[in-house]
């Protein structure tokens, strides 16, 4: 549940967006950026302030569908210059938390990207702004750039990961 460690901000537009959040919520974790709610909020964040326009057949689509879905699908394929600020601003806040996570556990093995999401948007975490968030970390970039990170496509692996384990105890 490391998610729900606390948000930390690293520039002046990231303590605007905490700032934010902090008016709609008691505390601020990476859940409530680093998530598929977390990119809506990222994306209200950014039109609320004037960031971007949200034209009106976003916003039918957001009601009718999954909004971080729509967010996410308008941003890969260009329909929306909000869409797109809100999913590249989403892809380094995950690059630097995975890249924080990476860091505190020493994962010279590599780390693995799971979940629903990191294989739908694999196109935006191939660009460099995922892997300058994750490597970003002072006088150990080296060390994180020799990291492997990797998203996981198989759907079904948390799943198979249990099933050795149960395996394993008879």
């Amino acid at each position: 549940e490391g998610g729900h460690s606390d948000f930390a901000p690293r520039n002046h537009l990231e303590m605007e967006l905490l700032g934010y959040l902090l008016k709609q919520f008691q505390r601020v974790s990476y859940e409530r950026v680093v998530s598929g709610p977390g990119l809506l909020n990222i994306y209200r964040f950014l039109r609320d302030t004037g960031r971007g326009e949200e034209p009106a057949w976003l916003a039918e689509k957001m009601r009718d569908q999954d909004p971080g879905a729509v967010v996410s699908q308008a941003a890969l394929d260009g329909k929306s210059d909000l869409c797109v600020q809100a999913l590249d601003l989403f892809v380094s806040l995950y690059g630097a938390e995975a890249g924080n996570l990476a860091l505190k556990l020493l994962a010279t093995g590599g780390v693995y990207l799971g979940g629903g999401i990191a294989p739908k948007i694999i196109s935006k975490l191939q660009d460099p702004i995922f892997l300058n968030a994750f490597t970003a970390k002072g006088r150990l970039k080296p060390l994180l750039q020799a990291m492997p990170v990797r998203v996981i496509l198989n759907d079904r692996t948390a799943l198979l990961g249990a099933a050795r384990c149960a395996a394993m105890v008879r």
